[in-house]
């Protein structure tokens, strides 16, 4: 990888990662960091209370897995027992280092809430006048999440049903085209929010 992709996908953990300062990865676990390192991440977690736990950092090289499976890895390597050889744990600034090969772990799919959140922080910062601007969103439960987007250069509201997934990449970047396709519009009757429902619960 270059270097550029290295900051790439270091900025892109560390935003995924923000979520976790107020909820913990794992059960007594929170995130203290992400820390850079050459072609590499590392995720400090303290596991313990404050006075007798300890803060272990988990390294994941940029080049095995997409930002989106960090969670999960981290989930399936603190629920449970883990075997590490001697060249995987080392030291530094005060912490065990342990350095993860993402390619051996089977991990977790992310819950209901950290799907959602996978949706929302893409469609929230469209980047460009072209993409939807999400203006807001209702967890249904099932999976179903509605979003609540406006085009550019238009004044109605269309209320978007998806059905969360681990992988939603695709449906965030075809949702702007989507949602133009006017055979796809129905109208919303029970919803008092939007100007029309665009169901994609099938895409």
């Amino acid at each position: 990888m270059t270097d550029l992709e290295d900051r790439e996908q270091q900025a892109a953990v560390s935003r995924l990662l923000l979520y976790y300062l107020n909820a913990p990865i794992a059960e007594g676990c929170p995130l203290r960091g992400v820390l850079p390192a050459p072609g590499a991440v590392r995720i400090a977690i303290h596991a313990g209370d404050d006075e007798t736990g300890m803060t272990f950092l988990y390294e994941i090289p940029n080049d095995t897995v997409a930002p989106a499976y960090v969670p999960g890895i981290l989930r399936t390597v603190l629920a449970g027992t883990q075997i590490y050889g001697s060249g995987d744990v080392s030291e530094a600034m005060g912490m065990t280092l342990i350095r993860l090969r993402p390619e051996e772990i089977t991990w977790d799919p992310e819950p209901e809430q950290g799907q959602a959140l996978t949706v929302l922080r893409a469609l929230s910062d469209p980047g460009d006048h072209e993409n939807p601007f999400l203006i807001g969103f209702l967890m249904q439960g099932n999976s179903l999440l509605r979003l609540y987007v406006q085009r550019p250069g238009h004044s109605g509201i269309i209320g978007a049903d998806i059905r969360l997934t681990d992988t939603p990449t695709a449906l965030i970047a075809s949702l702007p085209t989507l949602i133009e396709e006017e055979e796809r519009h129905q109208p919303a009757p029970d919803d008092p929010h939007c100007d029309v429902l665009v169901d994609l619960t099938d895409w």
